[in-house]
């Protein structure tokens, strides 16, 4: 389902200098139809009480999401950006790690729909998002 070009170390390589690294986000996982990632909880993904900040598992999950459909086509003749995404927050983290794992709904000509669950080390759902990508042609 993944493009040929689709590996844990180019995968990688697209987060460099940006909020991806910044928060110690790395993808750890590439299957068939899945990609998974981990982020550390700690004073980057905080928020002020001392638990994981929502706001950085909607980044984690934006992140896999978004990955997983751009892995999904080729890159010189079309790219994915978000259009909406959604989080229910179950759970707290206070330290750690959570992990997110990426799974298609929907994967289209010009739309892509991706569900992440996100789960802390006790593999206990912390977070689950819904993210719908656009597909778009390069000009």
């Amino acid at each position: 389902m993944f493009h040929p070009k689709a590996s844990l170390e180019f995968i990688n390589q697209l987060g460099k200098n940006t909020l991806v690294e910044h928060l110690g986000i790395e993808i750890t996982e590439l299957g068939n139809d899945f990609l998974i990632g981990k982020m550390p909880v700690d004073h980057r993904t905080h928020q002020p009480l001392g638990m994981l900040h929502g706001g950085a598992s909607v980044v984690l999950a934006e992140t896999l999401g978004s990955i997983a459909a751009t892995m999904t086509v080729d890159p010189d003749e079309q790219f994915c950006v978000g259009l909406d995404i959604n989080a229910n927050h179950i759970k707290s983290v206070r330290n750690g790690f959570v992990y997110g794992k990426t799974t298609p709904i929907h994967v289209g000509k010009k739309t892509q729909v991706w569900e992440i669950r996100i789960t802390n080390e006790e593999d206990q759902l912390v977070c689950i998002s819904r993210i719908t990508m656009a597909v778009l042609d390069r000009k």
